[in-house]
């Protein structure tokens, strides 16, 4: 029979805060951005409300999403990426994702030609990066016109946008390849290929993230034994289970930071019986305090 899975203590403390429903939008015009061989990297920036949801698609060029402020949650079949601030994740050709807006974002997105994208592992597959102090710089100083836009520009205007954007690019894409990569996003078996077992395994804790029932427990509830599942997870996901568990607290918790709510209640909400216990957790994964993604702390220090 199998074991009854173990509640934490304070579910009760959940966050109920509901939220409106928010926009369903497209896949943000890309084919305005084509990159070409002229100009291998191109930058387009739109500001998304807060429940923006940007349905999935797919192009024949790689890209890289990130927001200056705000927190987004991109998704593909494979997993889902939380992206604060400080955080960018790499999305290769062809691979469908959409994205859900978190918090009010001024979503940055670069495409790239084939020429000038990385094409060496790890870069075939979603890459979670940070976003250095120069990356940063460098994504704010390209023109982010699309090509109809750019037609109605000046011709003297139009050459200096131009050639900013072929003095940027070798050193963005350079500092693209030097960027720290963090092990951040929680990824999924394949649907195709995959072990349907621990798919349905992972999309349970994903389903029910403040549930801390021992792997043994939800090894039962697929019918598999503890020693097959924690295979599974180190050979189709190249994660312990604890360590895909951390970051899938940490891809739940994230949001709630970002909405504002409080770190004892958002460490409640993920199966932790105190407050300093989930920070440490936190502080060891992110480098920062759950305090420092903090909406309200954000908006605090933008006022200041």
């Amino acid at each position: 029979m199998p074991a009854t899975r173990r509640r934490p203590a304070r579910s009760a403390a959940r966050p109920v805060t509901v939220r409106p429903p928010g926009d369903v939008v497209d896949s943000l015009t890309p084919h305005l951005y084509l990159p070409t061989a002229d100009r291998p990297l191109r930058a387009k920036m739109r500001h998304l409300q807060a429940e923006t949801k940007v349905v999935p698609h797919h192009h024949e060029w790689p890209q890289l999403t990130f927001s200056l402020n705000g927190v987004c949650r991109l998704s593909t079949d494979d997993g889902t990426f939380i992206v604060p601030p400080s955080r960018a994740v790499w999305v290769p050709a062809g691979m469908s994702h959409s994205i859900n807006v978190v918090e009010d974002a001024d979503l940055h997105t670069l495409y790239l030609h084939h020429n000038a994208a990385p094409q060496h592992a790890p870069w075939q597959g979603c890459v979670v990066i940070e976003v250095t102090e120069l990356m940063r710089a460098l994504v704010l100083g390209l023109d982010t016109h699309s090509d109809a836009q750019l037609s109605q520009v000046e011709p003297l205007r139009q050459q200096a946008l131009l050639q900013r954007e072929r003095l940027i690019q070798p050193l963005l894409c350079d500092e693209l390849l030097q960027a720290p990569q963090i092990r951040m996003g929680v990824p999924l078996p394949p649907r195709d290929g995959g072990d349907k077992r621990l798919r349905a395994l992972c999309e349970a804790v994903l389903r029910a993230p403040g549930e801390r029932a021992t792997l043994a427990e939800w090894s039962a509830s697929v019918g598999a034994s503890e020693r097959t599942v924690a295979r599974l997870f180190r050979e189709q996901l190249g994660l312990s289970y604890q360590q895909w568990r951390q970051q899938a607290t940490l891809a739940y918790a994230l949001p709630l930071l970002a909405r504002g709510q409080p770190v004892s209640r958002v460490a409640a909400a993920s199966g932790y019986a105190s407050e300093s216990a989930f920070t440490a957790m936190f502080r060891a994964a992110m480098g920062q305090p759950p305090s420092h993604f903090s909406g309200k702390a954000r908006t605090s220090a933008d006022t200041a």
